[in-house]
């Protein structure tokens, strides 16, 4: 079997590369690149697949291009602005980089040329949309904080989560290619949406700040959504107030290995010694969000969780305030999760990129 570079993205200076190997169950580090100040959230190139990018999460935003060869051995190639403060996800297109500025409240669109022989950047042609809105968490909600771009992979739209508005915001391109806004989503008050995921028809939204998961029926815009059903992201939720913070939501793609789509979800801050929990839903059936298992993963603060490997058979899951990586695979058709691999002496990991095998 091949091995599987994995490139981390953390709350330090770092992007860390490790290199994950199925047959012997190891997870080593191969190489280190310091690229700035929290490199949060890290996204490849749709075809060019050495060309990768961040975000830096600083008042000054920065977006960093980086190219990286089979090994994980990678550069920095470019740095431009974010046209905006902390940018805490970044979506790579063909043509353009966009992220989400969450202290700013803005996005920002910047064209990229993977032809150019230099800097991919195009940033002359870079604009931003300012986001406005609050909710009634005065700590959290005092502004609008978009917390994710993301592209829905039927509509043509852009999707950004505002956790501060409780909405999370639709975009389409108007005749000139400029993303312009269609309308949104709305949730409960206080909610808090973070990240969101599509699974058929339907869009899949997780509530940081209630721990909750929400499932709408999605028309293509101008159409309104329809709420099919709403969920704890756990089991049994603590009292509130609490700690804990729902993080990650994702719904791989169905294949031939995983003929049966499921819905992943990570909870951040529980108590148990045993670390935070990746809770798997069943979605399959019209309307459904039904709750089948809790996998405890032994880390702390989990935030990062991507899918990678053959069919997505493999996760690469970080503990931000403690306990490292560890890559998971998928086990039951999807239905679990046993730990594979792992590497504890990772400060803060945040984000994974999986890398081509090599």
């Amino acid at each position: 079997m091949p091995k599987y570079p994995i490139l981390v993205a953390s709350y330090t200076n770092d992007i860390v590369t490790l290199e994950f190997d199925s047959d012997k169950a190891t997870l080593i580090p191969t190489s280190a690149l310091a690229v700035g100040h929290h490199p949060s959230w890290i996204d490849g190139h749709p075809t060019d697949k050495s060309l990768i990018f961040t975000g830096l999460e600083q008042s000054d935003g920065k977006l960093v291009a980086l190219r990286y060869d089979a090994s994980g051995q990678g550069a920095v190639v470019a740095v431009v602005p974010s046209v905006g403060a902390d940018p805490c996800s970044v979506l790579v297109d063909k043509d353009q980089v966009i992220s989400a500025n969450y202290s700013s409240g803005n996005i920002s669109v910047t064209p990229i040329s993977i032809t150019s022989s230099e800097s991919p950047f195009l940033s002359d042609s870079s604009y931003s949309i300012q986001l406005s809105g609050v909710g009634p968490d005065k700590s959290r909600q005092e502004a609008s904080h978009p917390h994710q771009v993301i592209l829905h992979p039927k509509y043509n739209e852009l999707l950004v989560p505002d956790l501060g508005a409780d909405i999370v915001r639709r975009y389409k391109k108007d005749a000139n290619g400029r993303w312009q806004f269609q309308g949104h989503i709305g949730f409960e008050s206080g909610g808090g949406p973070r990240h969101v995921a599509f699974y058929g028809d339907d869009l899949f939204t997780l509530l940081e700040l209630s721990s909750k998961i929400v499932r709408h029926h999605l028309p293509p815009a101008p159409a309104p959504p329809k709420l099919l059903a709403s969920k704890p992201t756990m089991s049994n939720p603590l009292p509130t107030p609490n700690d804990m913070l729902a993080a990650e939501i994702l719904i791989p793609s169905t294949n031939s290995s995983f003929p049966t789509p499921y819905l992943y979800a990570s909870n951040r801050n529980d108590p148990s010694p045993e670390g935070d929990i990746i809770a798997i839903y069943a979605i399959e059936q019209p309307g459904s969000l039904d709750l089948i298992r809790e996998v405890r993963t032994g880390l702390k603060h989990v935030r990062g969780v991507v899918f990678g490997g053959p069919d997505d058979r493999y996760v690469a899951v970080g503990g931000g305030r403690g306990g490292g990586v560890k890559v998971f695979e998928r086990v039951e058709g999807g239905k679990d999760l046993k730990v594979v691999a792992e590497y504890s002496s990772v400060e803060a990991p945040t984000c994974f990129w999986w890398l081509p095998p090599v």
